[in-house]
């Protein structure tokens, strides 16, 4: 099957912390346009984008209706879906996701389709229920289950949508934001002296930890080259991540003392940042009453174990690192290079150095939902 190219890209998740970077990519250089779905175009997230310029479209609209979802494939020739599986917990981002591929295909002008993907960790663990993880899962599926249609599709028609996933994993940004799971203290080591602290329970694991920076050039490449991406799952991340290592490379670029302190799973509930939401839903906007909805204690303790188990690129959650520096040559290769990068980031922005932003009143958040204030888009489910 051969592509030609596109050049107008449907966009959900246009607003979100991974969807800004893939826009920018996009139509930085006037060869693709974007449509970008949201809910709210007043918002600041969404006038940033409209400032890039005439190759960017701002809807107004919702993921959770089949009409907007119409009207935003009509008179374009491809689409970028990434579905915040936070707010719609994994029950409706489920149905959503299979409904926006649907609609891709019915559409008949979507050419290539690139859907927002997670590890599915639960089956990459061989079904183990300590691994079992809501938001990650409910991804996961679904991108196999597209995978799989557009594999079908190819072999009844030379002319059929091709898929691709776009598989990420936590952002390294939230290693030093507020309000995630791995939001840093500051506190007193045992001389006495300041120290930027992570205490969570990774033991002697790693985290696929993504840079938001490098999201824009994967999708880019995707999308450039829709033949050889047509039916791939493009993995992506910096390096397997161990804090300990990510501490000394805080202190290595800052000058000043970080440390990873290892905890058990009572403690992170009792002490951590989520503490205060472990009994609700994970998806905010789920029925927390509902049997099949995963709480935060339940959902967070399977995302954790999945990088327990995935240390040095041996464990669970594996990626082809040979295969990134090929698609992507100048990214991001380690958590010291990306602390730098962030650090004269920082400093050119007026925001102070990494060691400045770590202070707790100088913490910002990352994630869309905390600037949304854990608002719902589903609406009748």
């Amino acid at each position: 099957m051969a592509f030609a190219g596109f050049s107008k890209v449907f966009v959900i998740g246009g607003t979100g912390a991974q969807g800004l970077p893939i826009v920018r990519s996009l139509v930085k250089d006037g060869k693709y346009s974007c449509r970008i779905l949201t809910r709210d175009p007043s918002s600041r997230r969404a006038q940033s984008l409209s400032a890039l310029g005439n190759n960017v479209e701002i809807v107004q609209g919702s993921f959770t209706n089949e009409s907007d979802l119409r009207k935003g494939y009509s008179g374009c020739d491809a689409a970028f879906v990434n579905i915040d599986g936070f707010n719609t917990g994994e029950q409706a981002e489920m149905f959503w996701a299979i409904r926006c591929y649907e609609l891709a295909v019915e559409d008949e002008g979507i050419r290539f389709f690139v859907y927002g993907n997670l590890d599915y960790g639960y089956k990459k663990s061989g079904f183990k229920p300590e691994f079992r993880d809501g938001h990650y899962d409910g991804k996961g599926r679904i991108g196999e289950w597209i995978l799989f249609q557009g594999a079908k599709a190819a072999k009844k028609s030379t002319s059929a949508m091709g898929v691709a996933l776009f598989t990420t994993g936590p952002y390294i940004e939230m290693a030093i934001a507020s309000g995630t799971i791995y939001t840093p203290v500051v506190e007193k080591d045992e001389s006495g002296t300041d120290t930027v602290t992570w205490k969570f329970p990774l033991g002697r694991g790693a985290v696929v930890h993504v840079a938001l920076d490098d999201c824009g050039p994967y999708v880019r490449w995707l999308l450039d080259n829709p033949d050889r991406a047509n039916g791939l799952d493009l993995e992506v991340a910096i390096e397997h991540v161990h804090y300990a290592d990510l501490a000394k490379a805080f202190t290595k670029v800052t000058g000043y003392p970080a440390q990873f302190i290892n905890v058990d799973f009572e403690t992170y509930w009792k002490e951590g940042p989520l503490s205060a939401r472990a009994e609700q839903s994970a998806g905010y906007s789920a029925n927390i009453k509902d049997p099949a909805t995963m709480s935060v204690r339940d959902n967070f303790t399977g995302f954790f174990n999945l990088w327990r188990h995935s240390g040095q690129n041996r464990g669970v959650i594996r990626r082809d690192y040979a295969l990134l520096d090929e698609i992507h040559p100048t990214r991001i290769r380690t958590v010291e290079e990306w602390f730098r990068i962030e650090d004269e980031k920082g400093r050119k922005a007026g925001l102070g150095s990494l060691w400045d932003r770590v202070q707790p009143h100088a913490q910002k958040p990352i994630l869309k939902l905390q600037e949304d204030g854990f608002k719902s888009p589903v609406a009748n489910l």
